[in-house]
């Protein structure tokens, strides 16, 4: 047991010393995925779409089209404030960086009230980030309800 410890304790320094971005962007890239729920539960549309790159593209939960610019974007979210009850909450997150580009893979719950009853919706998301002028911006967003 004695030598088991400390084997495991290098094993353990050795995997974080050789992950790719030291750590530091997948936080990052972490925190600007919530900082996006952060937004969608504001339910402000130019706060939300603040967050997507001009190159972005959005398929969206409910989206019948591809968002492929601004407009767009702006135009999925427009309604957001119709429903002020409606949240979105991460389960787990799947975050690989590669340079200035990123991608968060993984679920997250819509939840509000429909009709006077309380809703949840699950479903997957693929969030791709690229790092501009030192933010964490999304270039492009799927997401779709788990069937």
């Amino acid at each position: 047991m004695r030598l088991l410890v400390p084997l495991l304790l290098t094993a353990l320094a050795s995997a974080c010393a050789t992950r790719p971005d030291g750590g530091g962007a997948s936080e990052q890239v972490a925190a600007a995925a919530l900082t996006w729920r952060a937004a969608y539960d504001s339910r402000d549309p130019s706060r939300i779409t603040a967050l997507y790159a001009s190159d972005a593209v959005l398929w969206g939960t409910t989206a019948k089209t591809m968002a492929s610019s601004p407009a767009a974007i702006a135009e999925y979210f427009k309604d957001a404030a119709a429903r002020p009850s409606a949240r979105v909450s991460f389960g787990e997150q799947n975050v690989r960086v590669y340079g200035d580009v990123a991608v968060n893979t993984g679920y997250y719950t819509f939840s509000g009230v429909r009709d006077g009853q309380p809703t949840q919706r699950p479903a997957r998301y693929t969030l791709v980030f690229r790092k501009q002028d030192g933010k964490w911006l999304i270039v492009d967003h799927h997401s779709s309800y788990v069937p």
